[in-house]
């Protein structure tokens, strides 16, 4: 591509401008991560309500630093707006919107949606970068060909690259700076001067010779992350029928200094990457090599059964003291799919929430981060936690431990205490019910 030289140079003064299409999470980080660091950045999204929150300085995303927007907005540099055409002026394209699966294959619609939007108002000289996880060949297939309907060509007109986001909502240990960029190009070139922009936003960049190998290395890192999951979600059924405690199990194999992992069993897997991450790669996989990925397609299954588990399990320490699920009053302590976020999306705690309510429990939840969530078609407003809620419970259910919740406070009040993550630890073991 002509021009590659004036580019870097534009990019290493920060003459450059940056538009982020897509404010979530990922998005709206990358873009308060790159004002921090000297860019005159756009933020793009078609919700309109957003857009004019954010650039209103309320911060209605969940999962995002506040600090970190707070620091980006104070520079003057990021702004917001719903219309594509403002990437025109930018040097840099950064593509972060949603891939859902529908139906058990990809749903491409958003990425698809925004790339039109940009490739109207493409031009030459300007390098696009697609963050969304997706499977291996959508930045070189489909992204590719959606940009060159105007007759640019990616790697000669334009710069094409892929970079997936590493963001881990709600962990305060990793900051946006401190988590390692994968980048990989279409071209060498595109590599390159991608691999320059993210340089500037973190400390290390970490370059593959392809597009698709960093669209993999993506999945696998969420793959791995789902195997483990379902390896000691399994491991706690086991243990359950065995009468071993599946917690002092792990924590004693967590002692060994090396080849060892430690993951924590709970009600499944939620959030926006690791439900959706691995179906993506079990996909490609039947669709390109005409096989199953079957360790995957296997944590997948052990994974979706979590809920409804644990609702068994709720449904058995019930009839234990010689109550019925049908009229029980069961509350839930957390309903976001993490600690410490406001995102509800694929949470497993909610699944476990319409088992029970499918089985005629009467089911309230409190959290602090949540407001409000769809069951079974209709909506559930949280419950402010009062000893009260607490004492008239036949069941309290931790299943996303908040750091807000009392736990102490909890036990001394409530009737019956199921505990799906191990927060209240083996101190409590005599009136609290594990996993």
């Amino acid at each position: 591509m002509k021009n590659t030289a004036q580019l870097r140079r534009r990019i290493l003064t920060r003459k450059s401008s940056v538009s982020v299409v897509g404010q979530g999470y990922v998005g709206l980080s990358l873009a308060s991560a790159a004002a921090e660091a000297g860019f005159r950045v756009v933020g793009i999204d078609v919700n309109s309500v957003r857009v004019q929150d954010l650039a209103d300085g309320r911060l209605s995303v969940p999962g995002v630093s506040p600090a970190a927007y707070e620091r980006g907005m104070a520079t003057g540099r990021l702004t917001f707006s719903t219309e594509f055409d403002v990437a025109a002026e930018s040097d840099v394209i950064c593509v972060c919107v949603p891939t859902p699966v529908r139906d058990g294959a990809p749903d491409l619609s958003y990425v698809e949606g925004a790339v039109a939007g940009v490739a109207a108002h493409l031009r030459a000289g300007q390098v696009v970068i697609l963050e969304s996880t997706t499977y291996p060949g959508t930045t070189e297939g489909p992204v590719r060909e959606i940009l060159q309907q105007g007759g640019l060509r990616g790697g000669l007109d334009f710069l094409l690259a892929y970079s997936p986001e590493r963001i881990d909502p709600g962990n305060g240990e990793f900051d946006f700076r401190g988590i390692p960029r994968i980048v990989g190009g279409l071209t060498q070139e595109s590599t390159g001067v991608a691999a320059l922009f993210y340089g500037q936003l973190v400390d290390k960049v970490v370059v593959v010779n392809s597009c698709r190998a960093a669209e993999l290395a993506k999945l696998l890192e969420n793959t791995f992350r789902h195997v483990n999951i379902a390896l000691v979600n399994e491991l706690a059924m086991i243990c359950h029928q065995m009468g071993i405690d599946t917690w002092e199990v792990l924590d004693a194999a967590a002692t060994k200094p090396f080849g060892f992992m430690a993951f924590q069993p709970g009600p499944g897997v939620g959030g926006n990457c690791i439900p959706v991450d691995p179906t993506y790669l079990a996909w490609q996989v039947r669709r390109d090599a005409g096989v199953r990925f079957r360790m995957l397609e296997q944590a997948q299954e052990i994974n979706d059964l979590m809920p409804s588990y644990v609702a068994g399990r709720i449904g058995e320490a019930l009839n234990d003291v010689g109550k019925a699920v049908r009229g029980a009053a069961v509350h839930v302590l957390g309903v976001a799919y993490k600690p410490e976020v406001g995102d509800a999306r694929e949470s497993p705690a909610i699944k476990v929430i319409e088992q029970l309510d499918r089985h005629g429990a009467t089911v309230t939840f409190s959290d602090p981060f949540v407001e409000s969530v769809d069951v079974n078609g209709r909506g559930l407003v949280r419950t402010d936690l009062s000893q009260r809620v607490v004492s008239t419970a036949d069941c309290v259910t931790l299943l996303t431990p908040h750091r807000a919740f009392d736990l102490e406070w909890i036990t001394e009040h409530a009737q019956m205490v199921f505990d799906a993550r191990n927060a209240f630890g083996p101190a409590h073991r005599d009136n609290v019910i594990p996993l």
